[in-house]
């Protein structure tokens, strides 16, 4: 369990074999409930090669001292990562200057 937002990661092993490897994370809210994003790859196991770039947005809460995740949600596709930045690009246009 972290007991710290910069102690948080997805990165995943097993058997000395790094299945999930995080790329990148941006804390997006800190407090009692944190909200990061997490720009990761997971090994394809047949080809032993690691895939596309993914994207997981994942909160969590802390209690008794250590963040407990509450939530995910995960981009697969760039395809998908860019249909929903186009999204919340028109639900939130820049204000005219």
């Amino acid at each position: 369990m972290a007991a710290t937002v910069e102690e948080l990661t997805i990165h995943y092993e097993e058997e000395g074999q790094v299945l999930r490897r995080e790329l990148a994370k941006d804390i997006l809210t800190r407090g009692s409930w944190t909200t990061i994003m997490f720009l990761y790859q997971d090994l394809d196991r047949k080809s032993g090669e690691y895939g596309p770039h993914k994207v997981s947005i994942r909160r969590y809460q802390k209690r008794e001292g250590s963040y407990v995740q509450r939530s995910k949600f995960e981009i697969s596709s760039g395809g998908q990562a860019k249909e929903i930045c186009r999204k919340i690009q028109e639900w939130f246009p820049e204000p005219a200057a």
